[in-house]
């Protein structure tokens, strides 16, 4: 898969890399490379914390339900 990220470059000059569909997920790094490959652990670190998360919902007999909105 992939992600839209957004960069911006600080003040002092590093750089912050955000992922608007992953509420939080958020990097830096001191170059534009660094922060896009930074913000790439990032995303790989959230999805294994929602997937965990998905399969704890999963053991305690809740259902999970997809709405379109």
């Amino acid at each position: 898969m992939s992600y839209d990220v957004v960069l911006e470059k600080n003040e002092d000059g590093a750089w912050t890399a955000t992922c608007p569909v992953l509420p939080g997920c958020i990097s830096e790094g001191d170059t534009r490379d660094e922060a896009l490959r930074n913000i790439k652990d990032a995303i790989h670190l959230y999805l294994r914390a929602v997937k965990k998360e998905m399969a704890i919902l999963k053991q305690k007999e809740r259902q999970i339900a997809h709405v379109a909105a």
